[in-house]
């Protein structure tokens, strides 16, 4: 029996900061819109808390920080959020890619995006992929995986913003090697622009009631 070939499409960008308040006032310096009010909520199980703005349908923002009211968790934070200095600016960090089978994209892929860990906020169940380690694969470029179990996609319940992504620009020195991972586990999208680069780096643009503007 042939099997069904994969499917992986992006999902969300992650912004880390060294508070939520840094990361929601960067994002609107950057973009020119407001995300008041914070829609979000806490990831009690790995200490941490987030805000979400829409990127068009299927896709939003993602700004998370360490949550200074929850217990410390007894497993590196995801995103790499452990190693963040206290005075760290915020930045485009990583970004996540969904799929409906989340077992057989991370098995198919020769770049190894994490372990597969249940998650819950509020209403919404997912499993995502995090290194044991908590840092993103190939310095963020190499997405984690998703698989959202919830009927409904967060992005369907954030307000229209006027903003979209228009292009994910991500360089890498192993952008050949990224290329066939994500090959392997269905990742196509005209959006997403992977070049050979000296450093790791993501950028993107996106298009906002002001004109493009730039996240990186």
């Amino acid at each position: 029996m042939t099997a069904t070939p994969l499917h992986t499409a992006p999902d969300h960008l992650v912004v880390t900061a060294s508070t939520l308040e840094a990361g929601m006032a960067w994002v609107e310096q950057r973009l020119g819109v407001s995300m008041a009010p914070r829609i979000g909520g806490q990831h009690v199980r790995l200490g941490t808390h987030n805000a979400l703005l829409s990127l068009g349908e299927g896709f939003y923002l993602e700004v998370i920080a360490i949550d200074p009211q929850a217990q410390t968790p007894d497993r590196p934070r995801w995103f790499g959020m452990d190693d963040l200095p206290a005075d760290a600016a915020p930045r485009l960090a990583h970004w996540v890619a969904r799929t409906s089978d989340i077992t057989a994209a991370v098995a198919a892929s020769p770049i190894a995006p994490g372990v597969i860990e249940p998650m819950q906020r509020g209403t919404l169940d997912w499993l995502i992929t995090i290194a044991a380690d908590g840092a993103p694969a190939c310095a963020g470029v190499m997405p984690s995986l998703i698989q959202w179990l919830s009927a409904a996609h967060p992005a369907s319940a954030l307000p229209a913003r006027g903003c979209r992504l228009q292009q994910l620009v991500l360089e890498h020195p192993a952008a050949q090697q990224l290329q066939v991972a994500w090959q392997s586990i269905g990742l196509a999208d005209a959006r997403i622009v992977l070049k050979q680069g000296k450093h790791a780096s993501l950028r993107a643009v996106v298009s906002t009631p002001q004109g493009a503007r730039i996240l990186d």
